[in-house]
């Protein structure tokens, strides 16, 4: 049995010497023989440069056959004509059947393989010691792996300052975060101070100027020498000092009053952070994703990025997905119910064109505004925004040709005009119909269904049956009795 093991300098082949302690690898983890008797090194593959190692490394990730790990098996294994009497352990079975498939190597993988690869993986250093490696193998493994590392983590990150949706993903977290906070901390301070000064509460109703007022004056003594114009309006401030005097609130101590001032300091600046951040959130989708920003909003086009995890995610996802994403707990219970309807929208309910849709079509224009997003989203991730620009100079003789980059939205406003469109077609349907309701008469009920049973001039005898003539009217038949005037 020959063993396939990758390392970071290149790819080693080891003949196994004694294939029967395999099977005791498996049943005594613990007890792991030396590697140095278990195999020795037949054929070493190196690496000619880190491309080369990133190349492989990232084809053996993603299950794929590299091309230097072909040449090196036709090389070391089937040009030695040792295909046909010796199986191949190899770890990942999908790479095992590519080889099965284009080299005709019999190949093997399993519990027992991994425990073999985990063995060799202790004394790598030492067996390939004589190799084409340094004398030193541990250091220059050592050294491949760290230079590989890099390599690998640049190519997964593919860094861009510009296009870093990332960013947003953390930015919107937090920013949930910083809300939640600040509601909790404005709440503990309404209800600290309010013994104190609980008029203060219906007078102020935003908690952070609230919280201002409140770091401000400090104790209700001192409101009518605070100087309030700063945070509220003349009538308010006015309103404050003659609630103080009457107010029914009890004492406070000088360290009760610190420890609230210092709360209120807290939530004024958690607020002055939010505004930044919240600065710093609607730039950050102004770059990345400004055909969904323009669409549904900064906020609401950060959520559905952040819980699909990217915008090439969100990208690939369809408009009907994307209509309930944030609902996926009541989808999947309105499926195992029967007779029980699915939601029709999720975060994206909170977008201001669902907000002006009529309570009746709010659905339909989920779809629509859903089906637009996809598309946006699409543009924003896969569109190629440069575009080349003739620069001319001032007297028109020169012309230069340069490659900017060009944040269109044309794709975000004629999705938001079309969404538009179709909320004023649903306004004036429901208005024609109102107009309807209204003129119908209020006792007009459901037509009766007509009965020829209780008619009688339908005679009916056995199979019979006939028109009776008789029961029609009689005015002016022979016959017929006169009315009497």
């Amino acid at each position: 049995m020959l063993l396939l093991f990758e390392t970071a300098a290149g790819y080693a082949l080891f003949k196994v010497k004694d294939e029967g302690k395999i099977a005791q690898l498996t049943e005594n983890p613990c007890e792991m023989p030396d590697p140095l008797n278990l195999v020795t090194l037949q054929d070493f593959k190196h690496f000619a440069n880190t491309t080369e190692g990133l190349e492989a490394c990232t084809a053996l990730v993603e299950s794929k056959l590299p091309r230097g790990l072909r040449h090196f098996l036709k090389k070391a294994v089937v040009k030695k004509g040792l295909a046909e009497s010796e199986t191949l352990a190899v770890y990942d079975a999908k790479v095992g059947g590519l080889i099965k498939k284009k080299l005709g190597i019999d190949c093997t993988s399993g519990q027992e393989v991994t425990e073999l690869m985990r063995c060799v993986r202790s004394k790598i250093s030492e067996l390939l010691e004589g190799s084409v490696l340094k004398e030193n193998s541990a250091q220059d493994l050592a050294t491949s792996a760290l230079g590989l590392a890099h390599s690998y983590s640049r190519y997964k990150l593919k860094f861009s300052p510009e296009k870093v949706d990332t960013m947003i993903v953390q930015a919107v977290s937090l920013l949930d975060d910083l809300d939640k906070e600040i509601n909790t901390y404005c709440m503990r301070v309404r209800e600290w101070y309010g013994w104190h000064f609980p008029e203060l509460t219906k007078v102020i109703p935003d908690p952070v100027t609230y919280c201002k007022v409140v770091q401000h004056m400090g104790t209700r003594d001192k409101a009518p020498d605070s100087d309030l114009s700063e945070y509220v309006p003349e009538a308010m401030e006015q309103e404050i000092k003659e609630l103080s005097q009457v107010s029914m609130g009890t004492d406070v101590s000088a360290e009760d009053m610190e420890n609230i001032a210092e709360l209120c300091g807290q939530v004024i600046d958690l607020s002055a952070y939010r505004e930044q951040l919240w600065d710093y959130l609607r730039s950050r989708m102004t770059a990345i994703a400004p055909n969904l920003s323009t669409l549904v909003g900064e906020l609401v086009g950060a959520r559905l990025i952040a819980h699909t995890g990217s915008l090439i995610t969100l990208a690939k996802y369809p408009a009907s997905t994307i209509q309930i994403l944030g609902a996926e707990k009541a989808l999947f219970r309105a499926l195992k119910v029967k007779n029980k309807k699915t939601p029709k929208y999720g975060l994206i309910y909170h977008a201001s064109l669902i907000g002006q849709a009529p309570t009746k079509g709010k659905g339909k224009i989920a779809r629509v505004l859903a089906a637009k997003a996809a598309l946006c989203a699409r543009v924003d991730a896969l569109a190629d925004t440069t575009m080349t620009v003739k620069k001319t100079s001032e007297e028109g003789e020169e012309e230069e040709e340069v490659e900017e980059e060009e944040t269109s939205t044309e794709m975000g406003m004629e999705g938001r005009a079309k969404v538009e469109a179709r909320i004023r077609l649903l306004e004036a349907a429901a208005s024609r119909g109102a107009a309807g309701n209204a003129k119908k008469p209020a006792a007009a009920g459901k037509p009766q269904r007509y009965d020829n049973k209780k008619d009688g001039r339908f005679a009916r005898d056995g199979d019979k049956q006939g028109y009776n003539a008789g029961n029609d009217s009689t005015v002016g038949a022979p016959g017929a009795k006169k009315a009497r005037h």
